[in-house]
């Protein structure tokens, strides 16, 4: 009796120690400061919608007598599309509208009293300008829904007018030997007659993007010149912006 008695006191004891974890083989990786979970990054494929609005500055550099030098100042609205590719790149597209108003005064010696005299014409130009860009993005993310992007492409200013609501403060001397010249003196329409409508852009910038907010700036160089038919005279239009959009 006394040796079954024993013998269900190790048994017992043995069904104990089995049922009790191995403390030496658990997992402390959790704990582990240094351990990196490896997360598989997914590309999203689609279309994003944004509503972009912001400021515009375009230059006009010349090199004839007709087009003073001048700063453009106005506002840009529209909407963009952006095609999501892999890797982090994107490929953006749209529509825009923009207007811009420029002062300038342009300086001519008398000829009446070239020594004492000087007279001048007052350029107050408004222009109605569309815009097609083609941009292609890369994106940095940074920290959370924080994300740094870069862009360049090409992009297409198409002139819809430019009005010259000119004043002219000249003699008749002057006012005769520019219009023989083939220099406006009146209000006039540029686009009408005398510069073509498209301008071909390159253009680069970046900013930054918070889940559907972005902030962005860039700066847009003119490849090609806007005087129709001429061999002589030369107008740029250059020009850089800062925006902001809102994906839909």
């Amino acid at each position: 009796m006394r040796k079954l008695f024993v013998l269900l006191c190790i048994a017992s004891a043995s069904l104990l120690m089995a049922q009790e974890p191995n403390m030496q083989r658990a997992d402390n990786s959790f704990f582990d400061p240094t351990r990196k979970q490896k997360v598989e990054e997914v590309y999203h494929f689609g279309v994003e919608y944004r509503f972009e609005a912001g400021y515009i500055q375009n230059q006009q550099r010349s090199s004839n007598l007709t087009y003073p030098d001048m700063f453009l100042h106005g506002a840009r609205l529209g909407a963009t599309f952006t095609f999501l590719l892999p890797r982090h790149f994107s490929m953006q597209t749209g529509l825009l509208y923009s207007l811009a108003y420029g002062r300038q005064e342009q300086h001519w010696r008398s000829l009446d009293a070239p020594s004492v005299q000087t007279e001048y014409i007052l350029h107050r130009v408004l222009e109605h300008n569309l815009t097609i860009p083609v941009r292609c993005f890369y994106t940095i993310p940074l920290w959370k829904q924080l994300n740094m992007f870069f862009y360049g492409g090409p992009q297409l200013h198409i002139g819809l007018a430019e009005n010259d609501y000119m004043e002219t403060h000249l003699s008749d001397k002057n006012k005769e030997w520019m219009q023989a010249e083939g220099i406006h003196v009146e209000p006039y329409d540029r686009m009408q007659e005398e510069l073509i409508r498209a301008n071909i852009q390159l253009g680069v910038g970046g900013g930054f993007e918070w889940d559907r907010y972005r902030l962005q700036a860039g700066y847009d160089f003119g490849l090609n010149n806007q005087v129709r038919l001429s061999n002589d005279r030369h107008m740029w239009e250059w020009g850089w912006y800062t925006s902001f959009s809102y994906r839909f």
